[in-house]
């Protein structure tokens, strides 16, 4: 077998030259007229499966995309996972993974029994948020359960450290809430956070904006891939781009400074529908 920091190289090649999502990437840097500067990258294999004359080999791509708008740069970090098979010192079978997690299923949360007539308003530390955010936007907070899809339990960990009031527990269906080994499904459901995000009227709040060039950093997206009302993921707004857009974190395919539309994810549909929320508001 050829030395991994070689293997690792010509994976980088090969990636940037023939994967769908890099195609998509290159015509969104085109429409903003960002440029790319540099592309490196590294791997971690996390699992060796031993099947005697095979063998099964599970690893993470850590890419960094370096690019420029303007005179902006910006530096985009995700981490890919892969698989292969070895056989007789071959690599066979060479494909990216695929996650094979299923978040809870919720189609409806309960009416917000908890109302009132408060017009109370949190504190919302956004710089807190996104400290937070930023710090374990590639690894996982011991304090919390880790989910394999792990999206909107990350956002609400951001929100939390940004000092997001929790209400609710132990109903999981009501709320948004984290206790030891429970939780509820806003805390952890992409599709529940994003209809408790619409209906709070205390505690965590935010307002739904019409575009994400009303976001400021602590802000959360959500997004619907297939446009089925089925909502599929959440992140978390970490900077602006040279043109007020934003650049998200998110947990999953672990992602750092990545332009919101998410037109170069392998998720991307042409029907896809977002939804914009400024928390606090």
């Amino acid at each position: 077998m050829k030395s991994l920091s070689r293997f690792w190289e010509e994976l980088i090649e090969s990636e940037v030259s023939n994967a769908d999502w890099w195609e998509r990437k290159k015509v969104l840097n085109e429409k903003r007229n960002v440029k790319i500067v540099k592309v490196n990258g590294r791997g971690h294999i996390y699992q060796r499966l031993d099947y005697g004359l095979e063998e099964k080999v599970y690893y993470h791509l850590h890419l960094s995309i370096l690019m420029k708008q303007g005179k902006h740069f910006i530096r985009e970090e995700r981490v890919i996972p892969y698989e292969f098979l070895l056989k007789s010192g071959k690599i066979i079978d060479h494909r990216q993974s695929e996650y094979g997690g299923q978040e809870e299923q919720l189609d409806k949360l309960l009416p917000d029994t908890l109302k009132s007539n408060s017009t109370e308003r949190f504190t919302y530390d956004r710089r807190a948020a996104v400290q937070y955010a930023e710090r374990w936007w590639n690894s996982y907070n011991p304090e919390y359960h880790k989910f394999e899809v792990d999206c909107t339990n990350y956002i609400s960990q951001c929100l939390r450290a940004g000092g997001a009031p929790m209400r609710g527990a132990p109903n999981r269906n009501q709320g948004w809430w984290y206790s030891g080994s429970n939780w509820s499904y806003s805390w952890a459901v992409a599709h529940s956070l994003r209809w408790y995000l619409t209906g709070s009227t205390q505690g965590l709040k935010a307002t739904e904006v019409e575009s994400p060039s009303e976001l400021q950093p602590g802000d959360v997206i959500c997004y619907d891939f297939e446009g089925d009302g089925r909502w599929n993921h959440n992140t978390i707004v970490v900077a602006m781009d040279a043109n007020g857009m934003p650049l998200v974190n998110a947990h999953t395919s672990n992602s750092r400074h990545r332009y919101w539309s998410y037109e170069d994810s392998t998720a991307y549909t042409p029907n896809i529908q977002y939804k914009f929320f400024r928390i606090g508001e």
